[in-house]
């Protein structure tokens, strides 16, 4: 029986991991020039991390989350998100001791047992990044306008800012109340799992993705005039920064997020072209995560991007950037003695940078030359007796076919092709 990658998986195969590489290499560089440095945590963690962390009343705790027990008996989860990760590095490392604010970003895969559908899948890549130490409106500019050159420097991706502000500890009690009691009057109409979430955090069933329950809260309180001034200050200081930054956005009160550890900004970029997996960034503040997770009380930021749904939405705008072929220059030897050549050939070209390939399977001349073809190799030449007696072979130039004869020596192949180029 032929085994295929476990549902909701997928290969990325060399033809497209190229698309990745420079989507990846873009990235790195914009988040370097912001100040964010790569930090890389492990796969899975103890699940405590995250149920305390990310809350017990949510969908990815209560039935999305890989957890398994090792030959122990620990608990231990694979990662479903990045920001629990960065938390606990922090805690554990005492970077609070370190020059905050405290600045770092991931590219790193997660894991949620969910329905795989266009644009979410079981094993996703995001990009996140976490700013931990900073506790003004000015720190949630920059996050958002991180995100925002990153998603800017691919071209018109057709996304919208989505802000809110989901309040804090003294303003959010009084909403949860009121809409705790406007729930329960339509508590008949909510999924099982929702009016179990009714009692103990409310808010959760405004996050339900369950048609039934999207409809029932339409018309449901909206956190917006429930603002204590604090809140609604920072609020309006972080609408002036974007504005003045030249950030669009629009005033979403709908905007949750999906974890306990949010607090007061929350918000997302959403894409009117890739169906209902809309959200290609998202993210908000956590000040109480660090203090949650055992740490030094540190207010902190940031956000995720799924790196799936950003390829989806360049596709969908034509915006992917185009294959580059791998092979500069396929040499096809003709007997032992020039496969012998060509191999030493190709490695004196690789260590000068050049991308080259020869046979290794023995094939004809016509075969070599239909595979150099697949390969898309940008130039090909033929050596046999003749080109070893003269020390020349002649270089094609596979797209527009003319013949520049060189010799059989790395360094004149090297300038060859870099005069091509110029």
């Amino acid at each position: 029986m032929k085994i295929s990658a476990p549902r909701g998986t997928y290969d990325v195969l060399p033809g497209e991991t190229r698309k990745w590489q420079a989507l990846e290499g873009k990235i790195r560089g914009i988040a370097a020039l912001s100040g964010f440095g790569e930090i890389r945590f492990p796969m899975f963690e103890h699940t405590e991390l995250f149920t305390r962390g990310m809350g017990e009343t949510g969908d990815v705790v209560q039935k999305e989350m890989y957890t398994f027990q090792d030959k122990d008996g620990r608990s231990l989860t694979l990662r479903p998100e990045g920001t629990a990760s960065a938390a606990r590095a922090f805690v554990e490392h005492g970077l609070h001791m370190s020059a905050l604010p405290f600045k770092c970003y991931y590219i790193a895969p997660n894991f949620r047992y969910e329905k795989p559908q266009k644009g979410r899948y079981r094993q996703h890549v995001q990009f996140g990044c976490e700013c931990f130490g900073a506790a003004e409106p000015q720190a949630d500019a920059e996050v958002i306008a991180l995100a925002h050159s990153i998603l800017n420097s691919f071209g018109d991706l057709g996304v919208t800012l989505h802000l809110n502000s989901i309040g804090c500890g003294k303003c959010r009690p009084v909403y949860q109340n009121e809409l705790k009691k406007w729930l329960a009057e339509r508590a008949d109409k909510l999924c099982d799992t929702c009016r179990e979430r009714l009692g103990r955090n409310p808010m959760r069933v405004l996050d339900c993705k369950a048609e039934t329950c999207k409809a029932a809260v339409a018309d449901a309180p909206v956190i917006t005039g429930h603002l204590c001034p604090d809140c609604a200050d920072f609020a309006g200081r972080l609408e002036a920064l974007l504005s003045e930054t030249g950030i669009p956005f629009v005033r979403d009160p709908r905007i949750m997020r999906g974890f306990d550890y949010y607090t007061g900004t929350v918000f997302e970029f959403v894409s009117g072209d890739i169906g209902a997996q809309s959200t290609v960034a998202g993210g908000g503040r956590y000040d109480g995560l660090v203090e949650e997770l055992g740490g030094t009380p540190t207010p902190g930021l940031g956000f995720g991007m799924g790196l799936e749904r950003l390829l989806l939405a360049m596709e969908e705008r034509g915006l992917l950037p185009k294959e580059d072929a791998g092979t500069a220059l396929y040499l096809a030897p003709m007997g032992e003695s020039a496969s012998a050549v060509c191999a030493k050939l190709c490695r004196e070209l690789r260590g000068a940078g050049v991308a080259a390939e020869t046979d290794l399977c023995g094939r004809s001349l016509k075969a070599q030359m239909k595979y150099a073809g697949k390969l898309g190799a940008r130039f090909t030449a033929a050596v046999g007796d003749d080109e070893l007696a003269n020390g020349e072979m002649q270089i094609k130039n596979m797209q527009t076919g003319e013949l520049t004869p060189c010799a059989l020596d790395g360094g004149a192949v090297t300038a060859m092709i870099g005069r091509a180029h110029t």
